[in-house]
């Protein structure tokens, strides 16, 4: 029963900190398949899987390492957060359903806000009420309005009050998805606010698709950040050229794109249907892929 946990910390400006949280990590059971950093938006977002009590069990290192070297109080960054580990889901991979990535997290929960005297909010598909389910709804007013927020919302585990450096945390239990940021030729965080809008599905944009404008100061442009939660019904690419479509009524090109973390297979294969014109593209089309394929698969596959 393997899981997959994608940690986002409130840190990408310290390569040495966002190195100690990984190491903490890596566990026997568990394998850290990457951390993306972001000194403009100053987060990491790591992807680790492993079975349920591994993967927990890492978690909550990765967790108390973070709470130990970040402090929210001299936090700035173009992301929204409201806490030092600001959102942990957990997603079923092989083997493990929804139920069993939400009882990991509400396990994980309970000891974060036990063990760390961290707030714990539950989200998404272990949200515990209905106003929790959208994690941007509980992260509103982020860590500076924190205490505003808990004396009306309480956490579900953990104190009711933030913790002082560390804020609180929001875990949960979802399905896959695709975060990906396209940086656009401009400046204007006007234009790229009039974009995200246009494309996010909770303004009337696209089936699935979350989407915020954000500086890039770094780099001299904007971007529109998206997390594309149902990637089957509005795939990668429907989402890269609305986006493109949007931008251009502004006279904005696209200059580059982001896949922060990784994405699976079938976006792989979407992206790659859709730009080749190629409809009937599948993974066996590629050399590497097919090279790793059981030799007795190859028996019976016709001639081209």
């Amino acid at each position: 029963m393997i899981l997959e946990c994608v940690p986002n910390f409130s840190e990408g400006r310290r390569p040495d900190v966002v190195e100690a949280i990984a190491r903490s990590a890596e566990i026997p059971g568990v394998r850290v398949l990457g951390i993306a950093m972001d000194a403009d938006h100053n987060r990491s977002v790591m992807t680790a899987v492993g079975e349920a009590e591994d993967l927990s069990e890492a978690m909550f290192r990765a967790a108390r390492t973070a709470v130990e070297y970040i402090d929210l109080r001299v936090h700035q960054g173009t992301h929204p957060r409201m806490g030092a580990v600001d959102v942990m889901p957990f997603v079923p991979l092989v083997g493990a359903t929804m139920e069993n990535a939400v009882q990991v997290a509400e396990k994980l929960g309970r000891r974060m806000g036990k063990e760390l005297q961290l707030p714990v909010y539950l989200y998404e598909m272990a949200a515990t009420k209905s106003y929790h389910k959208n994690l941007a709804d509980v992260r509103r007013g982020q860590f500076e309005g924190l205490s505003s927020k808990m004396a009306n919302d309480p956490p579900d585990f953990g104190p009711a009050y933030p913790h002082p450096t560390a804020g609180a945390v929001a875990v949960g239990a979802r399905n896959p998805l695709i975060a990906f940021n396209v940086l656009l030729n401009t400046d204007s965080m006007d234009v790229a606010g009039k974009v995200a809008e246009s494309v996010r599905g909770s303004t009337g944009g696209l089936i699935g698709v979350k989407a915020l404008p954000m500086n890039t100061v770094s780099q001299g442009k904007v971007q529109v950040s998206m997390n594309l939660v149902d990637y089957p019904k509005t795939p990668l690419p429907r989402a890269l050229e609305m986006v493109r479509e949007e931008a251009g009524r502004w006279g904005v090109s696209i200059f580059r794109t982001e896949l922060v973390g990784f994405m699976p297979a079938q976006a792989l294969v979407d992206t790659a249907r859709y730009y080749l014109q190629q409809f009937d593209f599948e993974l066996t089309d590629v050399l590497e892929w097919a090279l790793c394929r059981p030799q007795e698969e190859d028996q019976g596959r016709e001639l081209s």
